[in-house]
This record gives C-alpha cells, structure tokens and sequence, in this order.
C-alpha cells in the first residue's frame, strides 16, 4: 500500500515542479527542462529528481547548477501545493534514458534488414 501512495505523490511532486519550472523560475541557467521522474523514498523524506535537457554535458551541468540554487524555492512551494506535512528534500539528477535510448535507435538503424534479392544469392 505504501508504493501506492509514493507513486501518487511523486506524480503529484512532478507535477507541481513542472508547473514552477515553467512558471516560477528565471534562472537563465534553467531553460527547457523536462522532468522525466519522480521516484521517492518510502518515508517520502527524500525525492529523486530526473530531468532532461537538449545539449551537451556543458549545457546539462549548467542546467543542473540551475536546479541546485533553485532547490529552496522549488521544494518550498511545491510542499505549499501539494500541502504535505514534511516536503521531501529534492535531489536533481539528468535521467540518461533518452541518450540510451536514442543511442539504441542509431545501432538498430545501422543493422540493415535483409532485402529479398539476398534470399535468392
């Protein structure tokens, strides 16, 4: 039952910081971030963070500096939405999913199917 109520929170936590991203900070630093996941401890004192952005590792290190002078503000006003007892302490992390996957789609691509005229050879 607790994995239950980790997973409602953690969607309700992206969400909200979706929402303050888009809405709420100027950093510079901070341009087009996607969230990709929440994943939050069982004692919902800590939260995982995954984030993505277009560009290189300079443009991600810089993003993630962003998000960490950002952190206050954001964990505050995300615990003032989703009115929790205690906010967990946000921890931002660059989800390396979308690389692997786009890396995965560039090797099936350079394996060609074989082409009937080879059948017959």
């Amino acid at each position: 039952m607790a994995g239950h109520r980790t997973d409602r929170v953690g969607a309700l936590l992206q969400a909200a910081l979706s929402e303050l991203l888009l809405r709420g900070v100027k950093d510079p630093r901070i341009g087009m971030v996607t969230i990709t996941g929440v994943k939050l401890s069982p004692d919902l004192k800590h939260a995982s963070v995954y984030v993505s952005t277009l560009g290189d590792d300079v443009a991600q290190a810089r993003m993630l500096a962003g998000l960490a002078s950002a952190r206050p503000y954001l964990q505050s006003q995300a615990g003032r939405r989703l009115g929790l007892r205690f906010t967990p302490e946000l921890r931002f992390e660059v989800d390396a999913s979308i690389d692997t996957a786009a890396r995965l789609e560039r090797l099936l691509r350079s394996v060609q199917a074989p082409t009937p005229d080879d059948d017959d050879a």
